[in-house]
């Protein structure tokens, strides 16, 4: 017997959410067979059925890629489970979240005071160049590799 709607538990309905919420993102796999999700202990056809509810919503965005649902949260979508959650305006999901960049000493840049690029600290301020602007490592002018005719290769080999 086939059932076109289905039936949630509002303890897994509230877990999908609060994952949903604090990460901004989900990945399932359009696999009903899977007995749990991997990331949430809730069936993984029902994460799948409830993200495929908040898509037809606008709450979510879809993208499928080679058996895998990766779902966004949009902004109508914090707004939906921040009053479903009865969570407070200060709290946004990770994905919105700056995160800290360390912050770098001038002596950990390159070691140079000029605060140059990479290779900008070689002398006479070019990359690899030699004496007189010729490459260094290079082959010489005397350089002529030779190769033999030959005519179709792979299937279109000529025949002699």
């Amino acid at each position: 017997v086939e059932r076109k709607d289905m039936l949630v538990p509002k303890k897994n309905r509230i877990a999908v959410y609060k994952y949903l919420f604090e990460e901004g993102v989900l990945v399932a796999r359009q696999d009903f067979t899977i007995p749990k999700h991997p990331e949430i202990d809730v069936p993984n056809i029902q994460v799948v059925k409830l993200c495929q509810s908040l898509t037809s919503k606008g709450f979510l965005t879809r993208q499928f890629s080679w058996m895998w649902n990766y779902y966004y949260l949009t902004d109508e979508g914090i707004d939906y489970l921040r009053e479903y959650l009865h969570l407070p305006v200060e709290i946004v999901p990770n994905t919105l979240k700056k995160a800290a960049r360390a912050q770098r000493l001038p002596a950990e840049r390159g070691g140079n005071e000029g605060g140059r690029g990479r290779f900008g600290d070689r002398e006479g301020g070019g990359y690899r160049r030699g004496e007189e602007g010729k490459k260094e490592g290079g082959p010489d002018g005397r350089f002529n590799p030779q190769f033999p005719q030959q005519r179709g290769f792979g299937r279109g080999r000529a025949q002699e």
